[in-house]
């Protein structure tokens, strides 16, 4: 009897505790818990309350990402709903704000917002809660959600690296996860001249943009068309997310004087325009009047970057003409009814030529470049991206390899711009981005070694942008639980394969021409094989994924290697006939390991190469790999026992 009461009132007890906050990023602003959990059934439809056709398509979009992460689309209806159901509805309320949202769980689960944009973010929220149980339960309560900065956002360089499109597709679903709305995308750039030999002519430059005004000016090694482009900004659209083109003038323009010397300075290098030269501005007008003008432009959001950072201060005439340059360019976009941006450098360049402020958005990069405090003085609107917090140059030794997301997560938000600091949600202050420049061309940093950088940056200055000053879990329990997030529906550029460590595949026999249920796996992995060897042919391939060629024997010399990205890597090792081994390849974030009958015999770590004969000159390489397995290649060998490891 005694205990029969004892489990009475244990389970009463246990039925009365008040839910807490799920864990969500960006976490929730808001949260009343009540008891119990919503458990979708297997009828579970979506129903909108309003005919809205944004609702609609908003709540379409819900169900084909449900289906996606777990297997089930619900039904989308219109109409009241009930019980049982997701309900979606457009409802006013000045408090959420343009983004907010709220949500209502109890025998059914109802979201409102004022606009479909709230509601779009609202599923994210859903999403991310269902993704963290077997049962995709939610826990019954009420929550409200919004913003504390309208801007929050991430600038990739695909100017020194090219990037491809599936990587851009990618990132823009994954910002969406995660409730970032703005992806800048620097299209031009060049390395530096020290790493070719100090001269312009070898020195690496792309412009990434398909040009029909200048016909070869977009880099043979990687561009997009016009309407991959465009298409990519409708993507975005269709996630609310804006993509703000760059085109960076008149420094980091190599790529324009390689097509057009004439335009190139003599005086300050030929990565610098020149600026008193009419040439010059009939060349520009050219290039942003193609994809600027038309009912439907290339460039087809509302703003555009124009660039002007870090060009020479050392004559006042020359900063005069920089002035005049960069009002000049603010004012030609803003003729084609869109909104300027430049980066911050009006400090740098101070002079008395005026300069547009009105309706100008400012990336505030470098304080010494552009004081944030005078520039709002003057007008301008700022973007929060302090080259000291957030900027990310790989394996380069300066700014930050990896962002330090603790000091981050703990100490910043985009009200600080370097040393000033100013109030939280100051309306000065658009929002923050966080930044990556591939300086070092050449560096044999991936794509997949960008995501792996980026990646825990976006999903923690997601919190810092949207929810602000104060979160309310600990660093480490944040760190912990966002490792076992998805990306976001359908993406998984990481390469995970489960969440624990082990034994995550494994195929008795890998027949040529074959294919596994996995894309590849990320960094830290084991994928281990026997082979009998037998005579390969150069380029014989081993596994390839849309990233990477895994090498029996490589193209030129016949060994096992692997290829990305354009970098071919190899071991010095050959797979020679009758052989009869177990090979094993290991691969983190910093290096890739040949193992021979599970001994590390080879490491390709992170090398230093040498650009000058006294030493001063040098660039650290990488040779990593996300190991591929999509398909196999068209082997004689015999290979058995594949088994891939998770092993961190």
């Amino acid at each position: 009897m005694l205990l029969f009461i004892f489990l009475f009132l244990s389970t009463s007890a246990m039925a009365t505790v008040t839910n807490t906050k799920p864990f969500v990023i960006p976490e929730l602003k808001e949260w009343k818990g009540a008891t119990g959990a919503f458990v979708p059934g297997a009828t579970m439809r979506i129903a909108c309350t309003n005919a809205q056709p944004e609702l609609l398509r908003v709540a379409r979009l819900f169900a084909d990402d449900y289906q996606t992460m777990f297997g089930y689309k619900p039904e989308v209806v219109q109409g009241k709903g009930q019980a049982g159901d997701i309900i979606l509805a457009l409802r006013p309320d000045k408090k959420l704000g343009e983004e907010g949202y709220a949500i209502k769980i109890s025998d059914r689960l109802t979201l409102t917002a004022p606009q479909s944009i709230g509601v779009y973010w609202g599923t994210r929220t859903l999403l991310q809660i269902a993704e963290q149980s077997d049962n995709r339960q939610f826990p019954k309560g009420e929550l409200r959600d919004f913003p504390d900065y309208a801007l929050r956002g991430f600038m990739i360089d695909c100017g020194r690296k090219f990037i491809p499109m599936e990587y851009l597709e990618d990132c823009v679903k994954t910002m969406a996860y995660y409730k970032m709305n703005t992806l800048q995308i620097h299209l031009n750039d060049n390395g530096f001249k020290q790493y070719f030999e100090q001269d312009w002519n070898k020195t690496y430059a792309a412009f990434r943009l398909e040009s029909d005004t200048y016909p070869g000016l977009a880099a043979a090694d990687g561009h997009y068309t016009k309407r991959e482009f465009i298409d990519l900004q409708v993507l975005a659209e269709n996630h609310f997310v804006e993509v703000i083109p760059e085109i960076d003038v008149p420094a980091h323009t190599l790529a324009f004087a390689h097509y057009k010397p004439e335009i190139g300075s003599q005086e300050y290098g030929m990565d610098h325009l020149d600026l008193f030269k009419p040439e010059t501005y009939a060349f520009l007008d050219g290039l942003f009047k193609e994809y600027l003008e038309g009912d439907q432009p290339v460039f087809r959001g509302k703003r555009v970057h124009i660039g002007t950072d870090e060009y020479s201060n050392k004559k006042e005439e020359v900063v005069e003409k920089f002035r005049y340059f960069t009002d000049y360019y603010i004012r030609y976009v803003e003729s084609f009814g869109k909104q300027a941006c430049v980066w911050g450098a009006l400090t740098h360049a101070k002079g008395k030529t005026p300069v547009k402020s009105e309706n100008v958005v400012m990336s505030a990069w470098y304080n010494g470049y552009a004081d944030p405090k005078e520039m709002v003085k003057q007008g301008y609107k700022l973007i929060s991206i302090p080259d000291g917090f957030l900027y990310i140059v790989p394996a380069a030794g300066y700014y930050y390899d990896y962002l330090n997301t603790k000091s981050l997560y703990e100490s910043w938000t985009p009200a600080h711009i370097g040393k000033a600091v100013f109030d939280e949600k100051d309306p000065a202050i658009l929002g923050g981005m966080f930044a990556v420049w591939n300086d070092h061309v050449g560096n044999g940093i991936s794509t997949k070694d960008i995501h792996h950088r980026t990646f825990p940056a976006l999903q923690t200055l997601a919190v810092k942008m949207w929810t602000g000053a104060n979160p309310t879990l600990p660093y480490a329990d944040f760190d912990k639980a966002r490792q076992l997030m998805s990306e976001a529906p359908g993406v998984n550029q990481m390469g995970k394969i489960g969440h624990t460590p082990g034994l995550v595949y494994e195929q008795p026999v890998v027949e040529p021409n074959s294919t596994t249920p996995h894309r590849e796996i990320g960094y830290n992995y084991l994928v281990s094989f026997d082979i009998e060897g037998a005579h390969e042919a150069p380029g014989t391939e081993l596994f390839r994924s849309p990233s990477a060629v895994f090498y029996l024997a490589d193209p030129i010399r016949g060994l096992l290697g692997f290829a990305r990205d354009g970098y071919l890597n190899t071991f010095n090792y050959r797979v020679r006939k009758g052989e009869k081994v177990r090979i094993g390849i290991s691969g983190d974030n910093t290096s890739t390991r040949l193992l021979i009958n599970d001994k590390v015999v080879e490491e390709l770590n992170k090398q230093k190469l040498y650009f000058s004969n006294d030493g001063k000159t040098s660039m650290s390489y990488l040779r990593t790999l996300v190991f591929p397995l999509a398909k196999s290649g068209a082997f004689k060998s015999r290979i058995t026992q594949l088994k891939v490891y998770h092993t961190k």
